[in-house]
């Protein structure tokens, strides 16, 4: 195994072990993240988004990840979170594919791609299957996550 590889199986096992402090420790300082759900993210933003879902999964949060590859520089893995979303309590189960860019055997650069209407089904229900789909409602799932986000950062810096 590659020592970006080990560095991919730490991110995803300390994500499974609901571990962020093991977590932000694979990330380089001025790490840059993006998903569907967030948009891009940099450097502290991204550590107090991976603690803001451990949390609001109350310990309900499964992790499996496969097909991980790295070598000096790029990396990819594919991964599955099952959860209950909290807004409206309904289980997701979410396939994604993500993508590194390593400095210093740390992440830089990590994009996480998945379908967000899938994903907008499940957590949402009808009104996700209905508009899920939808540039406007892409844009107010990331709008209420990056809210969500900003609220518990707030919270957690008083």
């Amino acid at each position: 195994m590659t020592p970006n590889e080990k560095t991919i199986v730490k991110f995803y096992t300390a994500l499974s072990n609901a571990d962020t402090s093991k977590l932000c420790e694979c990330y380089h300082p001025n790490i840059q993240f993006h998903d569907p759900l967030f948009g891009s993210l940099k450097g502290n933003e991204v550590c107090q988004m991976w603690k803001m879902l451990i949390e609001r999964s109350k310990g309900n949060l499964k992790i499996e990840f496969s097909d991980v590859k790295a070598d000096d520089h790029l990396g990819s893995a594919r991964w599955i979170a099952s959860y209950r979303f909290s807004k409206t309590n309904r289980k997701v189960v979410n396939t994604i594919y993500a993508k590194f860019h390593f400095k210093d055997n740390l992440i830089i650069k990590h994009t996480d791609d998945f379908d967000i209407w899938k994903w907008a089904k499940q957590a949402m229900g009808l009104k996700g299957f209905l508009l899920g789909w939808t540039g406007f409602m892409h844009k107010k799932i990331q709008e209420q996550a990056r809210f969500s986000l900003k609220k518990h950062t707030e919270k957690n810096h008083k």
